[in-house]
C-alpha cells in the first residue's frame, strides 16, 4: 500500500474510496488478508489522470 501511494500520491482512505467508485485499478489478493496492486496499472491510472488535466 505505501508503494501504491507513493506512485498514485493518494492516502489509503482516498484510494479505497476511488476502488468503490470504479475509479482506481481494484487489488487482487494472492492470500490472506493481503491486497496487491499490477504497479503497471497504476501506473496507467496515473498517466490517465495526466492526460484528462492536460
Amino acid at each position: 500500500m505505501a508503494r501504491v501511494e507513493q506512485i498514485a500520491g493518494l492516502m489509503r482512505s482516498r484510494t479505497y474510496q476511488l476502488i468503490r467508485q470504479g475509479l482506481f485499478p481494484a487489488p487482487y489478493k494472492p492470500g490472506g488478508f493481503a491486497s496487491r496492486w499490477s504497479e503497471a496499472g497504476v501506473r496507467c491510472w496515473v498517466d490517465a489522470i495526466r492526460a484528462k488535466a492536460a
